[in-house]
């Protein structure tokens, strides 16, 4: 057996090697060359990340991760099992070389053999992501807020705006933050939005809201798949799936929480009264409660998905 990383033309074997190994699991779906070969076509897509194992000449197993320390199942042939573990520790090894402290994993919550595998190896359930939407025309009236007033981000405000619920956020710097809030290419930056204290002109909530018509629309999308929603605080860095009228927003726990996020939810309600947009979608980890509390309580649950991680 023989590991190697990409090389052009392994698209093909990628494409069949997945096929073959996750045809049995619930709701799978094909992958496909195109889709494949686009990916690794993709400015971003590092050769190095790409590890594939070889018997003879046939590629029988491979595995990768992410620049932000996201790594793949090692996908096998039947019958090749056993390159999994020797694939699964070259990207483990590979993960450290870059300096990276964390590693994590996120499938689907009906592939109990790919959890037990995560586990087996020294992951951790850290949370799970949850999916909801919201009717415009089941949303609440928000309560009037004392004391605050919306108006744009601003750079100035990102320290602010870290410390609002800084376990919610995936970006450790303001600069990161500023990177993926006013320099992303699938989002404005007026589409983020900010209540302010009065007095101090601080932000005491800041909100998101998507509108993109060639974006998906979230009661079509399967709910429980591993898919980091573009827009939702605690996606910065992801690989994203993009999705029309989603909403998101960050506020202290304490017990104004409720209150302002309706205020932001209304806010971005109004922005949708020339539009076609009739839902809001939202995503939220469950180890911020606050943050789950809110969309418990006034969204409809869809779906979710877990999230492993391992210290390195």
């Amino acid at each position: 057996m023989v590991l190697r990383t990409f090389q052009p033309g392994d698209e093909a074997a990628k494409v069949s090697i997945y096929n073959e190994a996750a045809a049995d699991l619930p709701k799978f779906k094909p992958a496909t060359l195109d889709e494949v070969r686009r990916r690794c076509l993709a400015k971003d897509f590092d050769k190095s990340s790409l590890f594939l194992a070889l018997e003879g000449n046939q590629a029988v197993g491979y595995a990768s991760f992410s620049a932000n320390g996201r790594v793949s199942y090692p996908w096998c042939r039947k019958g090749h099992e056993s390159v999994a573990e020797p694939l699964f520790q070259a990207v483990l090894d590979a993960i450290k070389q870059r300096g990276l402290a964390t590693a994590f994993a996120a499938y689907r919550g009906d592939w109990p053999a790919i959890k037990d595998f995560f586990l087996a190896h020294g992951f951790s359930q850290s949370r799970e992501l949850v999916n909801y939407i919201l009717d415009l025309a089941e949303m609440p009236t928000p309560a009037a807020v004392p004391g605050s007033s919306m108006s744009a981000l601003s750079l100035d405000d990102l320290p602010e705006v870290m410390n609002l619920a800084p376990l919610a956020l995936r970006v450790e710097s303001s600069k990161a933050l500023e990177k993926h809030l006013f320099q992303n290419a699938y989002f404005k930056p007026s589409d983020t939005f900010v209540l302010r204290d009065r007095t101090s002109k601080k932000p005491v909530a800041v909100g998101l809201l998507i509108e993109n018509a060639t974006y998906a629309d979230p009661r079509a999308v399967d709910s429980n798949m591993p898919c980091f929603r573009l827009g939702a605080f605690g996606t910065e860095g992801m690989s994203v799936k993009r999705i029309n009228g989603m909403f998101s927003f960050l506020v202290k726990p304490d017990r104004d929480a409720n209150r302002l996020g309706l205020e932001l939810m209304g806010h971005a309600a109004r922005r949708l009264d020339t539009s076609d947009v009739a839902t809001l979608a939202a995503q939220v980890p469950t180890d911020v409660p606050h943050l789950a509390r809110f969309y418990h309580q006034y969204f409809r649950r869809q779906g979710s998905f877990p999230v492993f991680e391992r210290r390195l």
